[in-house]
C-alpha cells in the first residue's frame, strides 16, 4: 500500500523538483542574487527532511570553534517557535520563542551567541550591527536558502537513508533534486556503524560521485551518559542499565536509533513517539505518567532526548514530572581519527583565511 501511494504522487514529486530545480538554477545563474558576507560563514543543511543529525554537527563546529578562541554566532529559523523576526537567546527564552534547537544551542554552550530569523540576511546583517561583532556565523538546516551565500557548505545525510536513495517529495523525502548535493564542500554520511568497513565505505564515495572540490566522510553518533531531570533523581546510567525498564518519549524525526541502543542495553523499553518538533501537551504529559505507572518493574526510569528535554522545561510540566525518575540522553557527532583530521582541518582552514 506505502509504494502505490509513493507511485500515486509521483507526478507531484516531478512538479515539485521542477519548481526547486528552475529556483536553484535561477540563484545560479544570477537571475536571484546570494549575499555573500566578509566573515566566515558555514552552512549546516541536508537534502532529506529531517533526522540527519544537523544539531550534533553544529555542536561539533561549535565545540571546534571555541577552542580557536572564535566569538561564534549560530543564526536558525527557528522552527517551531511562535514569534518572528530575528530574536537573540537570553535567559528568559523558551521552546516557544526561539524554537528547541536554538535553544538546545543556548543551554548548552556559553559564550556564543544563538539567534533566530526567517530571513537569513537580515539575521547576520543584525549580527553584524550586535557588538563584539562575530567571527564566524554557523547556518542551521540552510542547505536550500540560496539568499545567503556561505562561503563553506556542510551536506549531511544519514547513512540508513541516504539522499541517493530517496525520491523528491511528497513522494519520498527529498527537498530538491539529488544534483542539489553539488553545491556541498563537505558532504557528511551520518549515523554510520562504528563497524563499517572500508570497502563499503569507498562503495558509498563511489555511489556519490563527488566533485573535485568536494570531499565525503563518515561520521557516528556517541550517546552519552544520562543526564537527570531533577536533582533529586536516583543515581542511575548506563552501568546499571540491564536491570532497568526504560519508558522512552520522543519528539523528534527518527527515533529507531535511539531505540535499538538502548533496548540493547536495558531489560526492556517502552516507547511513545510523537511528531518531530512536538510541543507537549498537558494531556500528553499525563499519557507519559499513566504510562509509566503501568510499568510493573521496580526498577524503571523514564528517558527522552536532549532535543525534547528543551521543550519540557516549562513550570507545569515539570511540576507533573518533578516525581518520576527522569533523565536526557545528550547525542555527540563522533568521526575516526582519519576523517576529523580531515574535517577539522578543512574547518579551520576556511576560517582562517577568512
Amino acid at each position: 500500500m506505502k509504494q502505490f501511494f509513493k507511485i500515486l504522487l509521483l507526478p507531484f514529486s516531478v512538479l515539485y523538483g521542477l519548481i526547486t530545480f528552475v529556483r536553484n538554477k535561477c540563484y545560479d545563474w544570477g537571475v536571484f542574487r546570494s549575499v555573500s558576507f566578509d566573515i566566515p560563514i558555514i552552512s549546516v543543511g541536508n537534502l532529506n527532511t529531517g533526522g540527519t543529525g544537523k544539531s550534533p554537527a553544529i555542536e561539533y563546529l561549535i565545540r571546534l570553534l571555541q577552542r580557536q578562541n572564535l566569538r561564534i554566532s549560530t543564526l536558525s529559523r527557528g522552527y517551531g517557535r511562535k514569534t518572528k523576526g530575528f530574536i537573540i537567546a537570553d535567559n528568559n527564552s523558551n521552546a516557544s520563542v526561539i524554537g528547541d534547537e536554538p535553544l538546545q544551542f543556548f543551554q548548552k554552550f556559553n559564550n556564543i551567541t544563538v539567534s533566530v530569523c526567517e530571513d537569513r540576511v537580515k539575521g547576520i546583517k543584525t549580527l553584524l550591527e550586535e557588538k563584539p561583532v562575530p567571527e564566524v556565523v554557523l547556518l542551521d538546516d540552510a542547505f536550500q536558502h540560496r539568499r545567503v551565500k556561505p562561503g563553506l557548505s556542510i551536506l549531511l545525510t544519514d547513512y540508513n537513508n541516504l539522499y541517493l536513495q530517496d525520491c523528491i517529495l511528497p513522494s519520498g523525502r527529498l527537498r530538491e533534486f539529488k544534483c542539489g548535493a553539488r553545491r556541498a564542500d563537505i558532504i557528511i554520511i551520518t549515523k554510520s556503524p562504528e563497524t563499517i568497513s572500508v570497502s563499503e565505505k569507498k562503495d558509498i564515495i563511489s555511489a556519490i560521485h563527488p566533485k573535485s572540490h568536494q570531499c565525503v566522510l563518515f561520521s557516528t553518533v556517541q550517546y552519552k551518559e544520562p543526564v537527570p531531570f531533577f536533582e533529586h533523581s536516583p543515581s542511575w546510567d548506563f552501568s546499571s542499565c540491564c536491570e532497568y525498564e526504560l519508558l522512552l518519549f520522543t519528539g523528534i524525526a527518527n527515533p529507531k536509533p535511539l531505540i535499538t541502543y538502548l533496548s540493547g542495553k536495558c531489560k526492556k523499553t517502552h516507547t511513545m513517539h510523537f511528531g518531530d518538533h512536538h510541543t507537549y501537551s498537558q494531556k500528553d504529559i499525563e499519557n507519559i505518567s499513566q504510562k509509566f505507572r503501568n510499568i510493573a518493574s521496580a526498577k524503571k526510569v523514564i528517558v527522552t532526548t536532549e532535543k525534547d528535554f528543551s521543550r519540557l522545561v516549562n513550570k507545569n510540566i515539570l511540576n507533573e514530572l518533578s516525581g518520576f525518575p527522569l533523565y536526557y540522553i545528550p547525542v555527540e557527532m563522533v568521526f575516526s581519527e582519519p576523517d576529523k583530521r580531515i574535517f577539522e582541518q578543512k574547518i579551520i582552514n576556511y576560517v582562517d583565511k577568512n
